[in-house]
């Protein structure tokens, strides 16, 4: 048996600013399936909407991230309520993503997976160290959060935004990496540099002791990321561009 593939809101019925949004989040779910970082039909994405409530975006449940449209995404709020759309979410999504919606205005984006490295580096019994030139923007600057579950309780979400505090990248012990922004290239920077520091990181401590940089290098190379940052006048949009020009190359139905 077919599934038939939800069509929730359509760009005649969204405002342009909505629409807009919807097409970006739809080009993240498909450049997270061009970067390999997807679980089956697991892990979430999710856009607040720039509306007084904080009701935000996110992927119906089953769909792969091949297949996530514009249209089909579903709108929520944070109680659960299916807003917009007749289809099932995750309600480990809900959770994650409702705590931090719900508790960081300035976290309009949050993104979280399920990659081999980053689950590989939840699981192991240290920190992320500045070991390489990704990890140095993250350098005294990572939350963590200790495991409790499947994350499908209500109550965890307090745990969750606390733990996160103002930080923008949250390794969660023993199950994958979750990063967050004020906008959708934002977060998804902050997650390839965090999921790229992970995969260094654990391929140098296969192959041997770790090296570390001086202290000195270590603080100027985080002065120096943060100057980096700061002259961008929208920090991670020429990557994610870059990004979208390829996923228009290979199927731009994303857009529908």
């Amino acid at each position: 048996m077919t599934t038939t593939l939800p069509q929730t809101t359509t760009n005649a019925e969204a405002s342009p600013d909505e629409w807009a949004l919807r097409v970006q989040l739809a080009a993240a779910y498909r450049i997270f399936d061009h970067m390999g970082w997807c679980e089956l039909v697991y892990g979430h994405i999710s856009m607040r909407l720039p509306r007084p409530e904080h009701h935000f975006l996110i992927n119906p449940y089953g769909m792969r991230y091949d297949e996530i449209t514009a249209s089909s995404l579903i709108e929520i709020d944070l109680e659960g309520n299916v807003v917009s759309g007749n289809h099932p979410f995750n309600p480990a999504g809900f959770v994650i993503h409702s705590a931090i919606h719900e508790h960081r205005d300035d976290a309009h984006c949050v993104m979280h997976t399920h990659t081999r490295s980053g689950m590989a580096m939840a699981a192991v019994d240290c920190n992320l160290e500045p070991v390489s030139m990704n990890a140095m923007s993250f350098h005294g600057r990572v939350a963590y959060h200790e495991f409790e579950g499947s994350t499908l309780l209500l109550e965890e979400r307090e745990k969750l935004a606390d733990d996160l505090g103002s930080a923008n990248t949250l390794i969660l012990r023993n199950h994958g990496l979750l990063t967050v922004g004020q906008t959708i290239p934002e977060a998804f920077l902050h997650l390839y540099r965090l999921e790229r520091a992970c995969q260094v990181q654990l391929d140098a401590m296969a192959a041997g002791p770790l090296r570390y940089p001086s202290p000195e290098s270590i603080d100027r190379s985080v002065r120096q990321m943060e100057e980096f940052g700061r002259c961008a006048a929208d920090f991670g949009q020429l990557e994610f561009d870059a990004l979208v020009r390829a996923i228009d190359q290979k199927a731009p139905s994303f857009r529908e």
